[in-house]
């Protein structure tokens, strides 16, 4: 799996609205939303990871250490990650309220400076389970 298509999941979902404001559910997911779109921004492996539920997995085939290593090689191939999110939605679940949900369009862009290398436009779906009190990411799928 190409590594962009990850992390065009990734940061789908660090762009996407939810609600400011609010001390509710749909306040800390769009806590855990922000959290996953520094960590990619600043290439911190280790608090993207701390955001990834233990049972992850992307599109039905990956699961948490392929999201691990793949996160990685992006951060050592890029020095510039940037993520612009077309249309975007997130909720909570009416029935489990202990899970979120997360939709995109997004384009992701990778450069070693100024100007893009590379370009790719994904729909990616989100699942976020709520876990010892904290947003993670639980499902990861794109086309």
């Amino acid at each position: 799996m190409p590594v962009w298509k990850l992390a065009v999941a990734f940061m789908a979902v660090a762009l996407m609205l939810v609600g400011c404001g609010r001390d509710d559910p749909e306040a800390a997911l769009q806590a855990a939303v922000e959290s996953l779109q520094e960590s990619i921004e600043s290439k911190d492996a280790s608090r993207l990871m701390d955001l990834i539920h233990q049972e992850f997995s992307a599109n039905q085939e990956a699961d948490r250490d392929w999201a691990r290593r793949t996160a990685t090689l992006m951060f050592l191939r890029h020095r510039n990650v940037h993520v612009i999110a077309l249309n975007s939605r997130s909720w909570i679940d009416p029935t489990y309220p202990d899970k979120g949900y997360s939709e995109a369009q997004v384009a992701l862009t990778g450069a070693e400076a100024l100007l893009p290398q590379r370009l790719g436009h994904y729909n990616a779906r989100l699942e976020w389970w709520l876990a010892d009190g904290k947003w993670q990411l639980a499902r990861l799928n794109w086309d």
